[in-house]
């Protein structure tokens, strides 16, 4: 070791001193388009299970309800290229941590009552004259984008969802301007025995669907 130890003082020795950088160049890039896109959803987006009796649920599993549909509408002025991705407004509450699925919030006594998922079907899914929708993702931000396919796919909270009318691409989304789909919320309770079942407790998912344009 002590040769090498030498050798290496030397060398720090011997070499010429390097300056210190003393400024640091700061770059603000964006574009503004007058492209806009709105979507939208059946029944203002509420999925209302009503009122679910505790003794229905399972007290040591846990209890998948059925599933709920709404129609999903996105409507451009003009061709866009965007991609689909939710947030999580109960962020932290899901029974299961996971990009794809999202909290009900928490009992009175702060247990966490259970998860949901919104599904896309690109089965169930039409853009404007397209005869087939595939969907692509992106886990990436929209640098790489996975090989497009018909499957059905929850949205994530991280990977961005886009749709192509041309199967096993990895392009990325096309331009669109008018999107229609049926989209399925599954909902899953936690088990009753982790739950404080003495009084009332209301399911309180709340997220929000963003069009991020490409």
């Amino acid at each position: 070791m002590k040769p090498q130890f030498a050798v290496f003082a030397l060398l720090i020795s011997t070499a010429p001193l390097a300056l210190a950088a003393s400024t640091v160049d700061l770059t603000v890039k964006g574009k503004i388009t007058p492209i806009a896109c709105t979507p939208g959803l059946s029944n203002n987006g509420l999925v209302d299970y009503g009122k679910i009796s505790y003794k229905s649920l399972s007290a040591d599993k846990r209890t998948q309800l059925h599933d709920k549909t709404l129609d999903f509408t996105l409507q451009c002025n003009g061709p866009a290229r965007f991609a689909l991705v939710m947030r999580d407004n109960r962020d932290g509450s899901a029974i299961v941590n996971s990009e794809i699925y999202y909290g009900l919030n928490h009992d009175n006594s702060g247990n966490k009552i259970g998860l949901y998922s919104l599904n896309f079907d690109p089965t169930q899914t039409v853009v404007d004259g397209w005869s087939q929708v595939f969907r692509t993702d992106s886990t990436t931000g929209g640098v790489a984008w996975s090989s497009s396919n018909s499957r059905s796919i929850p949205i994530g909270a991280r990977s961005y969802l886009g749709f192509t009318d041309v199967a096993g691409s990895s392009a990325g989304p096309i331009a669109i301007q008018s999107l229609s789909s049926r989209v399925t919320i599954e909902t899953v309770i936690a088990p009753t025995a982790e739950l404080d079942v003495s009084t009332d407790i209301q399911l309180d998912g709340s997220a929000t669907l963003d069009v991020v344009y490409l």
